[in-house]
């Protein structure tokens, strides 16, 4: 009897835990199951063309060729937040770029490739490329990804807890600095348009002011948190900023929009810097955490829920219960429609316990009157 074919793929941005799902999925798969397992080189890209090599293509993997990558940051897949086979990025004779659908050549491969099924890893994007690629017969299951937690359906997603572990250490450093200099210190975390890292990182790191993407914030309020803490003889203060944060009756903050990706969000902390400078009597600074929030390896909360998350995707496929994401619900491991955790985005509810606790503790918002 010919072995089962399954196929793993990461896509999106990098995230810590990834390579953990990985592991599991294949000692359970290819050593408990005897699946043949092909790993996909770039999300979807090693399906759009199979002759794709950047840096190595599309690589069968057995229990041995993942010994190792528990802890390993990143995805020894790799990955891309442009390959969309929906929305193909392609460079056009006038050299701009455009995007075509390439997803009957995913198809097309994937058969050819004899596959059973597809283990997709990734976050709301990912997802929603799931759902279609199933609408044209592809079977998949889905494991929820993101430094964000953003992806509805599951309480957590695996890389939120180290990015908040990063995020609250460079708080502590960063508070150090203020104090000394006495200054007012503006720390840019990541999150995209979901303020869960920030929230988290900001009452970790004893924050000052957290400024959500959820919450519109006003900066006169701030400014006056610095002012009594200033008149209290607290001389410095750390303001936490989403990069999706955004002004009450304004926009966020987008540096660029590639054909293909979503627009890059960049700017927030420093439109807060520039525009509150003028306002306090205090010397002030922007750090942006940036990427490294991603990168490193997954703290011991993400490894364990990354392998828990990799052994319930590949019992799924080989009961052939495809169309189905795993999940985290009240501490277990279940799992919910692809098409239910595509359907929309996880936000921090401002009315939330989390955010009624900073607020009890001192926090501003930026919201208050």
């Amino acid at each position: 009897m010919a072995k089962k074919r399954i196929a793993i793929m990461t896509g999106g941005g990098d995230c810590p835990g990834l390579n953990a799902v990985i592991y599991a999925a294949v000692r359970v798969g290819a050593g408990r199951f005897g699946w043949e397992v092909l790993g996909v080189e770039d999300a979807t890209r090693g399906l759009i063309d199979l002759e794709y090599r950047f840096p190595h293509g599309n690589l069968w993997l057995t229990e041995e060729s993942v010994r190792g990558i528990l802890s390993r940051g990143g995805t020894i897949l790799g990955t891309s937040n442009r390959s969309d086979p929906f929305n193909f990025v392609v460079r056009n004779a006038d050299g701009t770029e455009g995007t075509i659908d390439v997803s009957d050549q995913v198809v097309a491969n994937f058969q050819k490739l004899g596959l059973s099924g597809l283990i997709s890893i990734g976050g709301d994007g990912s997802m929603r490329i799931a759902k279609r690629l199933m609408d044209k017969g592809i079977p998949i299951v889905g494991v929820p990804k993101t430094i964000d937690n953003d992806l509805a359906c599951t309480d957590q997603t695996f890389g939120f807890d180290t990015a908040v572990q990063i995020a609250t250490e460079a708080l502590d450093r960063v508070r150090d600095t203020a104090e000394s200099h006495d200054r007012v210190m503006v720390v840019e975390v990541m999150g995209r348009d979901a303020g869960f890292i920030a929230l988290h990182a900001g009452i970790a790191g004893g924050a000052d002011a957290i400024l959500l993407p959820e919450i519109p914030y006003r900066l006169e309020p701030i400014a006056e948190m610095i002012k009594q803490r200033r008149a209290a003889g607290q001389t410095y203060s750390i303001i936490v900023v989403a990069e999706g944060a955004k002004p009450a009756h304004g926009e966020a903050s987008i540096g660029e929009h590639k054909a293909g990706a979503m627009p890059r969000l960049m700017g927030a902390g420093m439109r807060v810097a520039e525009r509150l400078g003028p306002m306090i009597a205090a010397e002030l600074r922007v750090t942006v955490l940036g990427h490294i929030q991603r990168g490193g390896s997954p703290s011991n909360y993400d490894r364990v829920l990354a392998v828990r998350y990799g052994q319930a995707a590949a019992e799924l496929a080989e009961r052939g219960e495809f169309g189905r994401m795993v999940a985290l619900r009240g501490g277990k491991i279940t799992s919910v429609s692809i098409e239910e955790a595509s359907a929309g985005n996880k936000r921090v509810d401002p009315a939330e316990q989390l955010v009624s606790t900073a607020r009890a503790i001192g926090v501003c918002f930026g919201d208050e009157a």
